[in-house]
């Protein structure tokens, strides 16, 4: 029969195995630990967003109050410099056959002075003007209007990786545009604008904006914006788009702006599953974000409503019809899951194929009619004070 003192290494074996069961006991105390943290840092995540939320909806509700004292008292906040620029209006009519002021567009806004004080609408005729269009932060005021029988057309196919004529080098996303907007109030009606550069699937240096708005209090109506990745770079300020057609692949609305889209259409043509809108808001004190109210997304590449391109990033869809094109998930964390706890992704009211919340990711908030309220109506662009009828131009 065998006993322990036939097997001397027994004893160490034993001490071993112990040791093992030490550690085994440490890794799960510390898994243990780690989930703790991840419920902790999941709980601060989702009191910061509930103290966010209470603060947009009490923001909102103290500016409906002031707005509505305003009116009553006949003290509206109207912008100072808008109203007097518009006391003073200037028409410069562009046609491409020269029978108008200018024969391009960038000719006729190369006229205009220096610290403009007052509204300049360019009248554009019909037809295709093949130029790349600049209009610089000391040109405000400035009016596209078309004719919405026959829309003018500015077209361009730059990309990012095209090379700059002033110092051959890549022109990078920014300087892609065909029509880039750094002045502020600036208005575009019945005009289209376009990108004809196309995207191959996994090529690199391929974006190709159709318009860049860089300046604050800017509005479209009847505009159409076609392109196939980064069609409409929102990128900074108060913007609001009405009645806007807007086509294009991969991120085709991005940026940091703070802006509302209203009836608008959105056309995906994704080859590859890819995202409708690319929000940039970064920092959780940036107003930015965007809107999108009574609009519909259709055609013929699957997409989600959007994807985190800032850890901040903010974008709410309302009664907007959703067709089967969008993702039944809904929404992108881009790759990281930290982003899912300080994104704002909403969507209220909508209908359609796509809008379906039975698969939607856990971290998509449906929105209640308060919580909703701040993201509906032009106040979230503060329109009240800087908004133009369109039919007074």
């Amino acid at each position: 029969m065998l006993t322990l003192s036939d097997f001397p290494q027994l004893p160490q074996y034993h001490n071993m195995a112990s040791i093992s069961h030490i550690h085994l006991l440490l890794f799960l105390l510390s898994l243990s630990a780690l989930y703790l943290e991840s419920l902790s840092l999941s709980s601060e995540g989702e009191r910061e967003y509930q103290k966010w939320l209470s603060w947009n909806v009490e923001n909102h509700r103290a500016k409906a109050i002031f707005e509505a004292k305003a009116v009553a008292t006949g003290k509206k906040v109207v912008d100072e410099k808008l109203r007097k620029a518009e006391l003073h209006k200037v028409r410069i009519r562009v046609s491409p056959d020269g029978g108008g002021d200018f024969r391009t567009i960038q000719e006729a806004i190369d006229c205009i002075p220096l610290n403009n004080t007052r509204r300049v609408i360019l009248q554009i005729q019909p037809g295709i003007y093949r130029e790349k269009i600049v209009i610089p932060r000391s040109l405000p005021f400035v009016t596209f209007l078309g004719d919405s029988n026959d829309t003018p057309t500015i077209t361009g196919n730059d990309t990012a990786s095209s090379v700059s004529q002033k110092d051959g080098m890549p022109l990078k996303t920014f300087q892609s545009a065909t029509v880039a907007v750094n002045a502020n109030y600036f208005v575009a009606i019945n005009i289209k604008f376009e990108n004809t550069a196309p995207h191959d699937i996994g090529s690199v240096g391929e974006q190709a904006v159709a318009l860049r708005i860089s300046g604050n209090k800017a509005a479209f109506y009847n505009c159409s914006f076609y392109g196939t990745q980064d069609t409409l770079y929102d990128h900074k300020g108060l913007h609001y788009f009405n009645n806007c057609f807007i086509q294009g692949s991969v991120d085709f609305i991005f940026g940091y702006g703070r802006s509302l889209y209203e009836n608008c259409y959105l056309n995906s043509i994704a080859k590859k599953v890819a995202s409708l809108t690319a929000q940039k808001r970064n920092n959780a004190s940036l107003s930015s974000g965007f809107s999108f109210k009574n609009s519909v997304i259709t055609g013929s590449g699957q997409v989600y409503l959007g994807r985190a391109w800032g850890d901040q990033s903010r974008v709410v869809f309302s009664y907007t019809f959703m067709d089967k094109v969008v993702l039944p998930q809904g929404w992108s964390n881009w790759g990281d899951q930290k982003r899912q706890q300080s994104v704002y992704y909403g969507e209220y009211k909508c209908s359609g194929p796509g809008a379906n919340q039975e698969r939607r990711v856990p971290w998509a908030r449906m929105l209640t009619d308060e919580e909703a309220e701040p993201f509906t109506g032009t106040h979230y662009v503060d329109g009240n004070s800087w908004l133009l009828n369109p039919l007074n131009l």
